[in-house]
């Protein structure tokens, strides 16, 4: 059995906690040592620099060989030039609720890839950072994630209609682009897309 660590996203309850659920053997708290960035839609990633106490789970999966190959595309790691995926698999030493000590990968995001807008959360807790800032997932409504949905599944020269009222509740939280005859996802709106 392989070991996995997971926090933000991949947390039991969290949005894509469901891609792993069905794989996963056995579960415990677990915390490591690093440093977590609050993406521009909401979610941390994590990082093996720093000191910080981060909180997650440690995972154990059956069916590893399928799903490394869906973790790894849903997290952006690239199979032959590793520094051009927007993360890096990695193993690390993490300790669970009882204090022994595991070995699990981990997705650790490519600093070089990092986006600009993203912010150091100080102190590693990302659960505090969540209640307290939901994510932007969080706060769109059914019509609005319907829509970005269809935008994120279109080949990109397909035209989806839209009225006007969500139009401009799109283009006000830059989730879309007018390109002329068709609209098309921001660079944030594909960020969100990957969370919904």
């Amino acid at each position: 059995m392989e070991k996995l660590f997971v926090y933000g996203s991949m947390s039991e309850g969290m949005v894509h906690f469901g891609r792993i659920e069905n794989f996963i053997e056995s579960q415990t708290k677990a915390k490591t040592e690093g440093q977590v960035f609050k993406l521009q839609v909401g979610y941390p990633v994590f990082s093996d620099e720093g000191s910080d106490t981060i909180y997650g789970q440690v995972v154990e999966l059956q069916d590893k060989d399928t799903l490394w190959v869906l973790l790894d595309e849903l997290h952006g790691v690239h199979p032959t030039q590793p520094e051009k995926g927007l993360h890096f698999r990695k193993r690390i030493q993490v300790r669970d609720e009882s204090g022994v000590s595991h070995e699990a990968y981990v997705y650790v995001v490519n600093k070089m890839k990092l986006p600009k807008q993203a912010v150091l959360i100080d102190g590693g807790n990302w659960q505090e950072d969540l209640q307290q800032s939901p994510p932007l997932t969080a706060q769109l409504n059914d019509q609005q994630v319907s829509y970005l949905k269809k935008l994120g599944q279109s080949s990109g020269r397909d035209i989806i209609p839209i009225n006007l009222q969500l139009y401009r509740e799109l283009m006000k939280l830059e989730m879309i682009v007018d390109k002329g005859r068709r609209l098309a996802l921001s660079r944030l709106g594909k960020e969100v897309y990957r969370y919904l």
